[in-house]
């Protein structure tokens, strides 16, 4: 798997998939999570208050992940994580490598071969980007796909496949910094 770093707009990124820096309620906020609301148009918002109605009535738990489609960004998929918030309290840092791992899971479960990712929990939710970097990065590089039955893997019958190229696209010069950082390490 290849794992790059770059300075971007994660809502005009041309990838399979982007993961959401969500908040439990799925049903928009502030930074990334607002610009993807934003971008991906009104379907988005409904499509959250659909998984709430049905699948998340308590809403998304710290360190998970679900999809919805992407609607009018350029990726397919929206994947939503919702980071640990160091202000309320959540300081584990294996909430926070859960989000990247469990994000991946759930890309590769859709097929997705590229994800991209900003800085869970680096922004409002006050995680030191040096600490979010080397959590990212670790989880990534740590993360395998879930097995499959050979069938499976030969066919492509549960429609899961190989994720090849994460890429953190982050909106400062500092984040950027930080993950440089993490990937040279």
């Amino acid at each position: 798997m290849r794992i790059t770093a770059e300075l971007g707009d994660i809502t005009k990124v041309d990838t399979d998939a982007i993961v959401n820096a969500a908040n439990s309620s799925l049903l928009g906020g502030g930074g990334v999570d607002g610009a993807i609301h934003a971008a991906a148009g009104p379907e988005l918002l409904e499509a959250c208050q659909e998984l709430r109605r049905t699948r998340l009535p308590g809403g998304l738990a710290v360190g998970d992940a679900v999809a919805t489609p992407g609607f009018a960004l350029p990726a397919r998929w929206v994947i939503h994580t919702v980071g640990p918030n160091r202000h309320a309290g959540q300081t584990d840092p294996a909430l926070l490598g859960s989000c990247f791992a469990r994000s991946l899971e759930v890309a590769a479960g859709l097929g997705a071969r590229s994800v991209a990712f900003p800085a869970v929990s680096a922004g409002v939710y006050g995680w030191d980007p040096d600490d979010v970097a080397t959590i990212a990065v670790g989880s990534v590089r740590g993360w395998a796909p879930p097995p499959r039955p050979d069938d499976a893997a030969a066919e492509g019958a549960d429609g899961s496949g190989d994720v090849e190229h994460v890429r953190f696209v982050l909106f400062s010069e500092r984040l950027l910094e930080a993950f440089d950082a993490a990937l040279a390490s």
